[in-house]
């Protein structure tokens, strides 16, 4: 298969890694990255050293208007372009964008790319009115005729597949999601007016408190599995942390079934089907232990419970940046095999 040649459009954490990401992939690499708020230079210094993942382990050197990266030197053109439709993605052979600045999320908005020479778009959030795939779960639904695509949230990609595997194993009648998540870039470090205006307590400081939130991530798992639709519903915690999220699902199930099926039905995804994608434990773990872990949702048995044969509430942690970065590299390596079959 021939390597995917990925445009990034926002170098932030996602648009970081989505890099990384790329680059460790056989078959994918990345052509060109846009960013108008960073020069060059600083562009190269924010891929190189990550608080959270380390040092980028080769080179990451400038040369004119391009970064490059590697024992490969795999250069990769830096455009500087506010409005996406003045981005020259088709001049660096750009085959699919990863849209990563949390503004263009819609069909509308996205498919200014298009218009630049890009191929084909995947947002890096959810999006009101993309097609939303979860690798995994949905993705053998993908269209070639999908030009615009959603890789949902980091958070709907470690719940949809513990809730594929419940829901056809045991059925899921009814459910309720937690994820306790660690701090994002939309937050501040010290209380202030919250980005936005309208989530009050979002506006408090990240490095001392736990703060409720709201996340659309367990409805939209309605939208990738639609069995599921109406079924489930959730919130989030953040908590003062710089990485690793957990999902806490209780959920009612149709068929009567004790713990250790649920466990063992897990388990045996985990080593099947959904192998790279769902993953199982049954160390005593906690956070830390995630931290650059490329799979999507990783089983914590030891912390699942079960009231009775159809009330359970099972566990699963997940590296809410790498794993999702990982996801969307997954999803356009998918997508070229679509439209090239």
């Amino acid at each position: 298969m021939p390597e995917v040649k990925l445009g990034i459009n926002g170098f932030g954490r996602i648009g970081r890694l989505v890099m990384r990401a790329s680059l460790d992939h056989e078959n994918a690499t990345v052509v060109a990255v846009n960013d108008p708020f960073l020069s060059l230079d600083y562009a190269a210094y924010m891929f190189k050293y990550d608080s959270v993942h380390g040092q980028y382990p080769g080179d990451v050197d400038v040369d004119g208007d391009s970064l490059v990266i590697g024992p490969s030197e795999t250069r990769v053109k830096f455009f500087s372009e506010r409005n996406p439709a003045d981005i020259p993605w088709g001049t660096v052979g750009t085959d699919y964008v990863c849209e990563s600045t949390g503004v263009f999320t819609t069909l509308d908005k996205a498919k200014a790319h298009i218009d630049g020479g890009a191929k084909k778009v995947i947002i890096s959030a959810p999006s009101a009115d993309a097609p939303m795939f979860v690798m995994g779960v949905n993705h053998e639904k993908l269209d070639k005729d999908m030009t615009i695509v959603s890789n949902a949230s980091c958070t709907t990609n470690c719940l949809a597949p513990l809730a594929k595997v419940l829901h056809e194993k045991f059925g899921i009648e009814e459910g309720l999601m937690t994820t306790i998540h660690a701090s994002t870039a939309t937050q501040l470090v010290v209380d202030g007016p919250s980005k936005g205006g309208k989530d009050w307590r979002g506006g408090r400081s990240a490095l001392n408190n736990m703060i409720p939130s709201s996340t659309g991530a367990a409805k939209a798992v309605g939208k990738v599995i639609p069995e599921l639709n109406g079924k489930l519903t959730g919130m989030a915690v953040r908590i003062p942390t710089a990485n690793v999220s957990m999902v806490d699902l209780t959920v009612r199930t149709v068929k009567p079934c004790t713990g250790e099926e649920i466990d063992a039905a897990l388990k045996s995804a985990s080593e099947g089907e959904m192998k790279g994608i769902l993953g199982y434990t049954d160390h005593a773990v906690v956070s830390q232990d995630f931290v650059h872990d490329k799979r999507s949702s990783i089983v914590d048995s030891k912390a699942c419970i079960h009231l009775n044969d159809k009330f359970h509430k099972v566990i699963s942690w997940y590296d809410n940046e790498w794993g999702y970065s990982n996801r969307l590299v997954d999803l356009a390596v998918h997508m070229q095999g679509v439209d090239n079959a």
